[in-house]
């Protein structure tokens, strides 16, 4: 019997909002990651004399991180052009797990109520892959025809709880530069972020006459469950996200443009999502361009894959790509094409934007241009 059902839609982004050390907005970001410019400094907001690292990418003055939150989904709303009371528009949210996330969420919930939105629908705390759990989330409830929007919204700043807890376990660079793939690294650095992206069905879009920002081709999820903080030596797990974006995108590897990688400045990290890539481009890993623009904005923890992905989604549409800064030369076991400064490299059509996180979740997310 043959099925009469609708073909699914293809969610779309329609609207993005940034914040991050360089400011409110897209453009001082991009700015910043074209040049291999970083944001980190030392560290005033609170002690760190004990530290062993003493530097991060922050805000010189931040908000409440709830009003962080809200002035990001302002600015992805305007940009989406969506009227107050749109209706059916759940609100996912990805924050840090800790004593302040209920009051945090509802302080959102509050805010986002302004818009005519019903509140939180759900918090997302699952680490570094919190935010892009969502974002995968969202496209699955657009693509099946749940929901014609999702807005999905994350937020970190930096404090001295957290700040000590990845300093006491060695994870931060201990020279104050964040690193990814390069000789010499050392560990990450921590960064401030709040974003918002809107994704839309692309009829829900076109109805309305807006224009997408980019599409969402593809998306992947994988766990390996190796170890509870170390990743699996292989990359077993971020080849498999890997390989279950490109494939839902029905894209070959080879027509990759652009991959925004996890690329943590972690030693052994880094190593494994190098294996990883070699395992799922083969030969076409030469001619890849990688960069971790973390390396320019610092690790926003929960917030993180958000940021990464609006960063990724701007790529499409800029001919200089995010340049993987701290770099002091080839590491021989990684063997990647690194984007490092020099001259402007062509527009791609598709990019991926990888995460991993503690407890060995990874994801992908992969970009289309509109």
């Amino acid at each position: 019997m043959s099925s009469s059902a609708p073909p699914a839609a293809r969610p779309v982004f329609t609207g993005l909002g940034v914040l991050s050390a360089f400011g409110r907005g897209l453009a001082p970001l991009l700015a910043a990651a074209g040049q291999g410019r970083t944001g980190f400094t030392e560290v005033t907001r609170f002690d760190v004399a004990r530290r062993g690292t003493r530097r991060a990418a922050l805000l010189p003055d931040p908000p409440p991180l709830a009003d962080a939150v809200l002035g990001a989904v302002t600015d992805a709303w305007q940009q989406a052009g969506l009227p107050d009371r749109p209706g059916d528009t759940p609100v996912l949210l990805a924050l840090h797990s800790d004593l302040h996330t209920g009051a945090v969420a509802d302080a959102v919930a509050g805010g986002v109520a302004a818009l005519g939105l019903p509140g939180v629908a759900r918090v997302y705390t699952g680490a570094c892959v919190a935010a892009a759990t969502a974002v995968a989330d969202a496209a699955a409830l657009v693509a099946s025809g749940r929901h014609p929007r999702v807005l999905v919204a994350a937020g970190h700043l930096v404090e001295p709880g957290v700040f000590a807890a990845f300093d006491a376990g060695r994870a931060l660079a201990r020279d104050g530069e964040l690193r990814p793939f390069s000789t010499g690294r050392s560990g990450t650095l921590l960064g401030d972020a709040a974003a918002a992206v809107v994704v839309e069905a692309d009829t829900a879009a076109e109805r309305r006459g807006a224009l997408p920002l980019a599409r969402l081709a593809g998306w992947g999820r994988a766990g390996d469950a190796y170890h509870v903080c170390r990743p699996r030596p292989d990359g077993d797990g971020v080849a498999r996200a890997t390989r279950s974006a490109l494939a839902r995108a029905g894209v070959d590897p080879s027509e990759l443009g652009y991959l925004n990688a996890n690329g943590t400045g972690s030693p052994m990290s880094d190593l494994a999502e190098a294996r990883a890539l070699r395992e799922v481009f083969g030969d076409a890993l030469a001619e890849l361009p990688v960069s971790s623009s973390k390396s320019v904005h610092g690790h926003a923890l929960e917030a993180s894959a958000l940021l990464e992905l609006v960063v990724t989604i701007a790529a499409l549409d800029s001919e200089r790509l995010p340049v993987n800064a701290g770099w002091l030369g080839p590491d021989p076991e990684i063997g990647l094409n690194l984007v490092l400064a020099g001259p402007d490299r062509p527009r791609p059509r598709y990019a991926l934007s990888l995460n991993s996180a503690f407890g060995g979740a990874n994801t992908a997310l992969l970009v289309a241009a509109a």
